[in-house]
C-alpha cells in the first residue's frame, strides 16, 4: 500500500503488544515503540511513538514481538486529538503500519510463513466459512533490457 506520508522507524519494543478485536473481528495491535538519537556531546535524545496495525500484521505482531525487540517499522503518521474529562485538548501522533520486522542489526530471527488466509481478517474474522483459496500470484515484473544495468 503507498501513502502519501511514510514514515519508516528503527527502535526498540517498549511495551509487549496488545492485541484485541473489534467488534467485526478485526484484529488490532497497539504497542510502543523508542529510538535514541545520540548527540555530540553525548547526551541522547530519545523519542517515544504508539504504533497500532491491524488484521494479520496486528496477529503476527502480537505473536512475534516481545518488550526490548528492535523492530523496522514502515507506516503513515497520524494525528489523533480528544478531549479530557477535565476539558483539556489533547493529541498525539502515532503510527499506523503498513509492515513491522524484526532489526537483523544486532540479532537473528527464524522467519516461517503463516498459512494464507483468504478472509483478510485473521482468524477470527468473518465471511471465510473455513474456504481457503490459493493466493493470486504476484503480477510478473515490467520487462527490461538484458543489457541495461539492473542498478
Amino acid at each position: 500500500m503507498a501513502f502519501d506520508n511514510t514514515i519508516t522507524v528503527v527502535g526498540n519494543v517498549t511495551r509487549d503488544p496488545e492485541l484485541r478485536f473489534t467488534q467485526g473481528g478485526m484484529a488490532v495491535a497497539n504497542f510502543g515503540v523508542a529510538w535514541n538519537k545520540r548527540k555530540q556531546d553525548g547526551e541522547e535524545e530519545v523519542s517515544f511513538f504508539d504504533v497500532s496495525c491491524f488484521r494479520q500484521l496486528a496477529e503476527n505482531v502480537a505473536e512475534s514481538l516481545t518488550k526490548g525487540s528492535r523492530v523496522v517499522i514502515y507506516g503513515m503518521l497520524q494525528q489523533r486529538s480528544w478531549d479530557t474529562p477535565d476539558g483539556d485538548r489533547r493529541s498525539k501522533i502515532e503510527i499506523i503500519a503498513d509492515d513491522v520486522a524484526p532489526s537483523l542489526k544486532w540479532a537473528s530471527a527464524d522467519i516461517r510463513k503463516n498459512e494464507t488466509r483468504s478472509d483478510g481478517g485473521g482468524q477470527f474474522g468473518g465471511g471465510g466459512g473455513g474456504q481457503q483459496r490459493r493466493p493470486e500470484p504476484d503480477p510478473a515484473p515490467p520487462a527490461y533490457d538484458m543489457d541495461e544495468e539492473p542498478f
